[in-house]
């Protein structure tokens, strides 16, 4: 769990997605000692996802992530509990020699990150949950993740039947959940109940669901939430949303947002990317 007040600029960075040239282009043209947010996914699909790795982990303190879907791929893969996807572009760091290293500095990244009125996942929040809830439940999978059997949780962990959250969860029914939330999350019902299928864009929206930050009364409603995930939503910003996955690998952008207060000061920044992945391929 991270918690902290912010005390430099500070940008959100969109999905990554193992294009280390847009993420170098990028920060090029971002202020030298701005302090960055990724909202996850740094790996996977684009062609260089071990030095992607490389160069957020030597920005040092000055950069933090959170959590993806591809990220926790990535984990239960190298722990041995998961099968390559066929559009998997991991080899290269699986076979890395630094990477063991990067695993474990991957598994000790946050799922959330609450910090000067922002909070930063990688997919959404449940409806029911307030910042505070979400900071407590991504604490949880935290620590499963930084503990010495991380490998027999990640076994464990997936799973699209778990799609609505009830108070009572317990154990690993309780952590698929919250990472299927803070990892996955698209739509879901009014009252939360979560449709981990659909990947299209909110004009396709399965019979019964809506966008996850478009139900009414969701608890977060108070607080900006940052996140990526969605690449087919692509950039949307209003005063409590900053969706900021605009496609880098697929040949859209790479973008930076500035995590301002104030919805008026909250400038991009970004920049062309190749196209890694065709989307109707």
């Amino acid at each position: 769990m991270t918690y902290r007040k912010a005390t430099r600029e500070n940008y959100a960075i969109g999905d990554l997605q193992g294009c280390d040239e847009s993420l170098l282009a990028l920060t090029e043209r971002l202020p030298s000692k701005a302090e960055l947010r990724f909202v996850g996914d740094l790996i996977n699909r684009g062609p260089a996802s071990a030095r992607t790795l490389r160069t957020v982990r030597q920005l040092g303190t000055r950069a933090e992530s959170v959590l993806g879907n591809h990220d926790i791929h990535l984990l239960a893969v190298a722990a041995g509990v998961r099968k390559r996807g066929r559009s998997d572009t991991l080899d290269e760091l699986l076979d890395a020699p630094d990477c063991a290293e990067l695993v474990t500095w991957l598994r000790h990244r946050p799922l959330a990150i609450h910090e000067n009125g922002f909070l930063l996942v990688h997919a959404g929040v449940l409806p029911q949950w307030t910042a505070e809830q979400t900071m407590e439940l991504a604490a949880e999978v935290e620590q499963e993740l930084r503990g010495p059997n991380w490998q027999a949780f990640l076994a464990d962990i997936f799973g699209n039947a778990a799609n609505r959250w009830e108070a009572g969860l317990r154990g690993i029914e309780r952590h698929r959940v919250v990472v299927n939330a803070l990892t996955r999350l698209r739509f879901c019902s009014a009252d939360g109940v979560m449709d981990l299928k659909a990947k299209d864009g909110p004009g396709s929206m399965p019979a019964g669901t809506m966008p996850w930050f478009d139900v009414p009364g969701r608890r977060t409603e108070d607080t900006t939430v940052v996140c990526g995930h969605w690449s087919t939503l692509g950039l949307l910003m209003r005063p409590n949303l900053m969706a900021l996955d605009t496609g880098c690998v697929w040949g859209g952008k790479l973008t930076a947002a500035r995590l301002a207060p104030d919805p008026a000061q909250r400038s991009l920044i970004q920049v062309d990317c190749p196209k890694y992945c065709d989307p109707l391929a």
